[in-house]
């Protein structure tokens, strides 16, 4: 057995910004009236030209350079997305097409809103058996595809992007085990089925959130070896403020930045966490080899987390 660590990280957004100001004119709502909700101030949208596995190819294309680390080199691509429209060829295999990779396994996994750290903990998986060396991990959706703007209650929410990390074998783990699960009781709390635009239960994915996250957190912390004042940083899937806020607040890590891109971001579902890691690593607010958090949660209603190093 052998570990894995984080050497580079990279993102993509779409050029096309939607305001909330943008918004009141297409639906019965104000800048105000988000903000104090969700805390979003705006979000970006893709157009035509910026299908899933071109955002996927160019947040994997920013990691590997950022990382230092040869495209003919990687060994594995893990995509998280639940927006692919095709079947297949999935985006992963896509990617490696886009990048000309030379003969990567390319899995596509789909667990909506923490999608990326299920994506993350199987390639570090893959890394400690010794079945890959080198491993993108992509995180991408186009959530514009699946919403209702006529609904002002999940049409402020969501964003476009994609962000991405490269995992390098280690001798030391920098990556630990990862905590997941799932609630199954939920499991229709956010819904895309068939060609149905997203909805979800809003306040009962805010009292679950709030509630039962920062234990799990904290068990997070535990199967590192790590209590919460030990943490550098807390990336929480970008959902909404008011509840990155409090979850962050219980669990306790007095020391560490938080991840806030929904402002900006908007709920991009599984790309929301590294994307948000790859802006807090590129503006230089995580020390190099600092203890990070991150936490995803969402549809199913599943969760998974582990703590990274920064590269």
């Amino acid at each position: 057995m052998r570990g894995s660590k984080v050497v580079g990280a990279g993102h993509y957004q779409p050029a096309k910004v939607l305001s909330n100001h943008d918004l009141a004119t297409m639906v019965d709502t104000s800048d105000e009236w988000i903000r104090s909700r969700v805390g979003i101030r705006e979000r970006r949208i893709a157009g035509p030209a910026e299908p899933l596995d071109l955002m996927a190819a160019e947040a994997a294309d920013a990691a590997l350079r950022e990382a230092g680390v040869a495209v003919e080199a990687v060994d594995l691509v893990v995509v998280a997305t639940c927006t692919a429209v095709d079947r297949s060829p999935n985006i992963a295999a896509r990617v490696a097409r886009r990048l000309g990779m030379a003969s990567p396994a390319t899995i596509d996994i789909n667990v909506a809103c923490s999608g990326f750290t299920h994506a993350l903990a199987t390639a570090d998986g893959a890394i400690r058996l010794g079945s890959a060396t080198n491993a993108v991990v992509i995180g991408v959706e186009r959530l514009s595809d699946f919403t209702d703007w006529t609904d002002r209650t999940t049409c402020v929410l969501v964003g476009d992007g994609a962000g991405a990390v490269v995992l390098t074998a280690a001798e030391q783990p920098e990556i630990s085990p990862v905590v997941w699960g799932s609630y199954p009781d939920m499991g229709e709390a956010v819904v895309i089925e068939g060609d149905r635009k997203f909805t979800q239960a809003g306040q009962s994915v805010y009292r679950w959130a709030t509630t039962t996250l920062p234990d799990i957190a904290r068990q997070i912390c535990a199967a590192a070896g790590m209590t919460p004042d030990d943490l550098g940083g807390i990336v929480l899937h970008q959902a909404n403020l008011r509840i990155i806020e409090p979850v962050a607040q219980r669990i306790g890590a007095t020391k560490a930045v938080v991840a806030r891109d929904v402002t900006e971001s908007g709920n991009t579902s599984a790309a929301s966490i590294p994307i948000a890691l790859s802006k807090l690593l590129q503006r230089g607010e995580l020390q190099s080899g600092a203890p990070v958090l991150l936490l995803g949660f969402g549809g199913g209603l599943s969760y998974a987390g582990q703590i990274v190093r920064c590269p």
